[in-house]
This record gives structure tokens, sequence and C-alpha cells, in this order.
């Protein structure tokens, strides 16, 4: 990825913190790294580099800022909407996919060879799939050494490396500290919320509309899984390791998130999920101006700045749940799920993992498979529909996940019967990430349509859905709050 250094420079000059994580500033003469919005007195040009990543400034020698933290920048968008092989590789890395099954495993996932990804991922990040799931293992050390109790050797485990030298190592080559330095220099007290629990920001790129997030998730809030309470979104947590729950709260310029895990090799990929969920990579600025330059979108973008997409944590459990309510309301959808869940949790002999919570994850494939017909309680053309979603996820032969092939994965399920158009399109702008769906079917994009005095049918509001391409996903959202 090329970086136009005056462009760069400029962005470092003003602070501003739209650039974070999309680029970093690398400072020779200091030997350290920021963030773009670093409140320290900007270098003189010729002691500075600029990288793609974090990984490719660690690679040039370079230590992390303990001023701005640049490990705790939101993600770039690029990689956030990209359906490439760079984006799907990125998400990946994000979800822990090379701290389980290393690079070949991320690699057969992805479909290519080792080499031929080492190769694209140092083309535009400056840095291979090694070297960008370490950077991403370091920041969940340090996150994990200031903000808990855990012994040392577990935060190293925990964090995903292979041992304590190696952890010792990249923590003092990234941090310019041993971890013992980091956790005297802690900010705060460690959480004493309880084992496996802990607190962290998750950083965003403002402006971010909290309401339209939280009102969003409230309306399909799924009783026994999430529930928005008191400006705090909480849900159960399917992870590799095991199950968690997580709470979610907007605040000024971050959303405070409180992850209680049953193992805490599950940080990165909750906290990868719980940004997707949110979808607090997205470059809020890039939307809006793309959607306020339709006179019908322009009063509600700039009287609702900031309107997020809301993705998934489990792509199954979204298809699950959009083919449930398909042709009916989101009550009566709930009503259904709710049976479903309360019939599947009875058959496996699962309950809630956490009696004072309350909350657990929806089921994953195998839990559904293994469920008897009666628990659907629906009709029996829709009961086969999940059993084939089910079964398609659990041969591997569908990919709901963010670092699914897109256009595979929509052909795919285009292939399951009971699989229509909104269902699919649904689930590609939810589960798979894609920006530029136009749900021109849906009841309630109609009435939003409708609303804001759009042609509303489908036919001729697809045709002038073209003006707000490539964000067509969150044109989708303004008409649904618009209804």
């Amino acid at each position: 990825m090329e970086l136009d250094f005056e462009r760069c420079y400029r962005a470092v000059d003003s602070r501003d913190p739209r650039f974070d994580g999309w680029f970093y500033t690398g400072v020779t003469s200091t030997g350290i790294y920021c963030r773009p919005s670093c409140p320290a007195m900007t270098p003189k040009r010729q002691n500075v580099r600029f990288f793609p990543s974090a990984a490719a400034a660690q690679g040039a020698g370079l230590r992390a800022c303990r001023r701005c933290r640049p490990d705790a920048a939101p993600g770039s968008p690029q990689w956030d909407v990209r359906a490439d092989l760079v984006g799907r590789a990125m998400r990946l890395i994000a979800d822990g996919v090379v701290d389980r099954d290393g690079v070949p495993g991320l690699a057969g996932r992805l479909g290519y060879t080792e080499r031929h990804l080492h190769r694209m991922l140092q083309a535009e990040l400056g840095a291979g799939p090694l070297a960008l799931a370490r950077a991403q293992r370091a920041q969940t050390a340090r996150i994990l050494i200031e903000t808990t109790g855990l012994g040392l050797a577990e935060v190293a485990f925990a964090a995903g490396f292979g041992s304590v030298r190696q952890f010792n190592e990249t923590v003092r080559e990234v941090y310019g500290g041993t971890p013992s330095e980091l956790r005297a220099g802690r900010r705060g007290p460690a959480s004493a919320t309880g084992a496996g629990t802990l607190s962290l920001r998750l950083a965003y790129r403002p402006p971010l509309h909290a309401g339209a997030l939280l009102d969003f998730l409230a309306l399909r809030a799924l009783p026994g899984v999430e529930v928005v309470r008191d400006g705090t979104y909480h849900r159960g947590l399917r992870l590799p390791h095991g199950p968690g729950t997580v709470a979610l709260t907007p605040s000024d310029g971050h959303i405070d998130a409180t992850l209680r895990l049953a193992d805490m090799r599950d940080l990165a990929p909750a906290v990868a999920r719980c940004r997707r969920l949110l979808d607090l990579d997205a470059d809020p600025v890039a939307v809006d101006a793309t959607l306020a330059a339709d006179p019908a979108l322009a009063p509600a973008v700039v009287a609702e700045p900031g309107v997020r997409l809301p993705h998934a944590v489990d792509g199954f459990e979204l298809a699950v749940r959009a083919v449930v309510t398909q042709q009916v309301s989101l009550t009566s959808a709930r009503t259904t799920l709710t049976r479903l869940l309360s019939a599947v949790r009875s058959a496996s002999g699962s309950g809630t993992d956490d009696p004072a919570d309350g909350l657990v994850a929806f089921p994953g494939p195998a839990d559904v498979l293994a469920a008897p017909d009666p628990a659907f309680r629906m009709p029996a053309a829709r009961r086969e529909t999940i059993r084939a979603l089910a079964r398609a996820v659990t041969d591997g032969t569908l990919d709901l996940e963010p670092g699914g092939d897109r256009e595979e994965t929509v052909r795919l399920l285009a292939a399951v019967p009971g699989v229509g158009p909104w269902t699919n399109g649904y689930l590609a702008m939810r589960a798979l990430g894609d920006p530029d769906v136009a749900l021109t079917t849906d009841l309630g994009v109609r009435r939003g349509a409708t609303a804001l005095g759009l042609p509303d049918t489908p036919k001729t509001l697809l045709a002038y859905a073209e003006r707000w391409r490539p964000w067509r996903s969150y044109a989708t959202i303004r008409l649904w709050r618009a209804a």
C-alpha cells in the first residue's frame, strides 16, 4: 500500500484522529512509532517514515509510543470493508486464526498457498502473517498485563505466545520495557471484578451515533442471549476456547467493554467480534459524505451523524435469525427463536454458564442439528432450511464468518432451499460485512423510502440507490430508521 508522504505528514501535523489506524508514524530520531493524532511535538520531516501497519513499524525496529498507544487505535477501514484476499486475511488474523491454527491454517481458510499469502500481505501491509499476528499478540499481552492480576507466565500463554521467553522478548521490543516494568507503570489498579473478567476501552473514529446502535440491537434482542439495559448492551459469546459474556457501554470517544471469559486466550477474538458487531472500524466521515450528497438523506445525516452498520458476532446465529424472520414481524420471530433456544438447550443439556449473568451464547450448528424436530415449532420447509445451513457450516462448505469469500458465500447461500434474495442480502450485509447491499425488497426499507419521499417500489428504489454506492448498506440502516 503506497502512502503519500505529504498527505500523511499534514495529518500528523494537524493531529487528526480520523487517520488513526490508516497508517502509523515512525520517528527515526527517537526509535518510536505513533498514531497520527499523537499529542507529542510534530517530528521533523527528515526524521519521519510512514507505515501501513504497526507490524511494519515494529519490523523496522521501532517501539510503540507509550503516550498515544498506537496499538489501541481503531483498525483501518480498508480491511474492514475489503472483500479481497488481504481484507479477509486481516479479519481472520484479528480473530486469532494464526494463534490457533498457524499460518498454514490461515492459508487453508483463504484457499491460497502460504507463499502467495505472505507476498500479498507484505506488499500491502509491509509485514507477513506471522509479524501481523505477533503485533496483535503484543497488544493482547499489554492489555492483560495492565488490566488483570494474572501472573506474567499466564499472560504469555493467554496472549498466544509459545513460550515465556518469546513473550518477554516481544514485549521488550515492542514497548521498550519488560512485562514487569509495564505492570509497575500501569495507569490504574488491576480489575477487581473477578477471575476471568477484564475491562478495556474500544476506540472508534468519530462521530458515532450510539443511540442508533443501541436502538437497532434492542429492537432485535433475543432473551437469554442479549439485552440492552440502562444504556449498556449485554450478550453471550461463543468463542474458540469456551463461552463468554460482554457488556458494551458507549462513552465519550470509546466503548467501555467488560468481558468475562472462560479462557483468556479468547481475548483477541472476543475484542475483534465486539468491534465488528458495533462497526467500530468504519470511516463514518466517508460514509456520511456520500449519503449527505442526496438531498433526501442529507437532513438525517446532519441530525444523526455516524450511524453505523451493526454486524454479527456469529454468522451462523445471524443466518438462523434471518431465516426465522423471513416474512414475519420481529416480535413473532423473537417468540419463535426463544422457543427454539429453550428446546435446543434442553436437548443438549446445556444451560446458562453463569447464573448471575443469565446470558449464554446462541447455540452452535452442532447443537441445532442435534435438536429433535418438535423443538423447531415452525413450518417444515423453514426447519429444513435451518438444518441445511447448520450442515453446511458444520462440514465447512459454507463460511459465514468475516473471513469468508463474499461472492462464493452468496452463491452457496442462493443454492440453499428456502434462502431467498432478501435473506442472502441481509447476511451479506451483516454477517459478511458487505457495505454495499441494497435491500430494496425489504418492507421496512420501502416504508422508510416512502417517509423520505423516495421511490418505494423495489425496481425504482434499486435504480435510485445507485447514487449511494459504495455505501448502500448504510443507506439501508438510514431507511430503517426513517421507517
